[in-house]
């Protein structure tokens, strides 16, 4: 899948590591420093006092908003920005979706283009739950759980970063397939055009019909970093590929120009969802 959710392959099982463990010392011990009990720090970094206590015991990868306030909390050292770049686990994320996974919760642009299925940013829990249940090897319910709860977290990058421009072009079948029903669907598409209406996010969709197509070499995503660098990331199942090479980036730069051009334009591809969800 396009946001590295896997079966139970190799490498794929939600898993801790010496570099989370280390930074939830980190934090632990900065926050002890400061005075605050788990529950204060919870509070004043607006994140539950679960989601600290599994980030300071090394069993979740901390959210880059929880990074960000708790360092404005613990004196802005810069020191938890540095360490959580060095973090190497995410549970629920394939191990090969993890760098583009880091490099993407800083990004100031996001392009995606899928043709297999709604980019996960843009899933809903039941549509997301569906793709899970289809995955052979059949999974758990703990790798479904830890599968969810990453693409929920990623999903707040859309409203917590206000200043990054996504790009989304996902193809008609995608919505015409009813994957997991009818009400699924509905829903999905009723999610999909809320989030459209978000300043930074423009979806474009590739029509059913279309005699000329420059994205028929598979999905894609593109970002631009804070420095202005630009990064690719193309996915074959099991796998995935993260290119900086500016040659082989600027490839995939002309195809997205070329398929934003191709696809309809952001009010007309509402108008179709719209037509395509009904009556309400």
């Amino acid at each position: 899948m396009v946001d590295g959710a896997v079966g139970a392959g190799a490498g794929s099982e939600p898993e801790s590591s010496d570099s989370l463990r280390t930074f939830g010392a980190v934090v632990q011990a900065l926050r002890e420093h400061a005075g605050l009990s788990r529950e204060e720090f919870a509070d004043l970094v607006r994140f539950s006092k679960h989601t600290v206590a599994s980030v300071e015991l090394g069993r979740r990868m901390p959210d880059p908003a929880l990074v960000e306030r708790a360092e404005g909390v613990l004196g802005n050292t810069g020191a938890l920005r540095r360490a959580a770049g060095h973090l190497a686990r995410q549970p629920g994320l394939a191990a090969w979706f993890r760098q583009w996974a880091r490099l993407e919760g800083a990004a100031i642009t996001l392009c995606t283009y899928e043709c297999r299925m709604i980019p996960g940013l843009l899933q809903t829990e039941a549509y997301a739950r569906q793709l899970f249940d289809d995955e052979l090897p059949p999974l758990k319910d703990d790798q479904i759980e830890a599968q969810w709860e990453a693409r929920a977290t990623r999903q707040r990058l859309l409203r917590e970063r206000p200043n990054t421009a996504f790009s989304f072009i996902i193809e008609e079948q995608l919505f015409l397939r009813h994957t997991g029903g009818t009400a699924v669907t509905r829903d999905l598409i009723d999610h999909v055009l809320e989030i459209s209406e978000l300043r930074n996010v423009e979806i474009q969709i590739m029509p059913l019909v279309r005699e000329s197509h420059a994205g028929l070499h598979g999905p894609m995503q593109l970002l631009e970093t804070p420095d202005n660098k630009w990064f690719a990331y193309t996915e074959a199942p099991e796998s995935g590929q993260l290119l900086s090479d500016p040659k082989n980036v600027s490839v995939l730069q002309q195809r997205y120009a070329r398929m934003r051009s191709q696809a309809l334009n952001p009010e007309d591809s509402v108008s179709l969802l719209q037509r395509m969800r009904g009556a309400p």
